[in-house]
């Protein structure tokens, strides 16, 4: 069998066959659907489904003579019941690309720009039943402006050294999974050793 064959096949494998599909809850951030399936595993089952269209993470670094500085928001989260310092993020518009998207939460939030930008890491969210993803980018050579919040938005904004912010995830004060992810990938690549020439 070509490779091109094999690959398509194991890919149309690994998917599940979604045999039904009710759209229960229409909102403006998300949806959710009830869909009956029969998995790659051949198990027959009902998933609930919660969709969205995808959120963008913005790892703000700023270098400094001594070690990096993070730019962290505080804000409270009535899901979580607390106030909660995160990275600044937010949610992808249907049509918008994610590095347009990075840009623009990170305006609106926090009131900075950046002149560079990479994509480190993409993830889902919740696996289990949410279908949101997550890219997280690095933001450097920033520039401080004037933050446009939306009208329910009240942000706090903080540069904090590294040291400081992966002491916060391992104490349990940064207790967002996005955050955690971005602070401890920058913690490693500080720590990774450097090639030999």
């Amino acid at each position: 069998m070509p490779k091109s064959a094999r690959s398509k096949s194991s890919r149309s494998k690994s998917k599940a066959r979604v045999l039904s599909s009710r759209v229960v809850y229409r909102g403006p951030a998300f949806w959710v659907s009830f869909d009956e399936v029969l998995e790659p595993t051949g198990v027959r089952a009902r998933r609930d489904i919660v969709h969205h269209t995808g959120s963008v993470v913005i790892l703000g670094v700023e270098q400094g003579p001594g070690e990096p500085r993070i730019l962290l928001e505080r804000q409270y989260r009535h899901a979580a019941q607390s106030f909660l310092w995160e990275l600044p993020a937010g949610r992808i518009d249907k049509g918008e690309k994610d590095l347009a998207a990075a840009k623009r939460e990170l305006l609106e939030e926090t009131g900075y720009t950046a002149k560079r930008w990479k994509r480190i890491l993409r993830f889902y969210a919740s696996p289990g039943f949410v279908a949101e993803t997550m890219a997280i980018f690095l933001a450097q050579n920033l520039r401080s402006g004037t933050a446009q919040p939306e009208a329910d938005e009240v942000i706090q904004v903080r540069m904090v050294p590294l040291s400081k912010a992966v002491r916060m995830v391992m104490s349990g004060r940064i207790f967002d999974g996005k955050t955690i992810a971005g602070v401890l990938w920058l913690a490693q690549q500080k720590t990774k050793p450097k090639p030999r020439r």
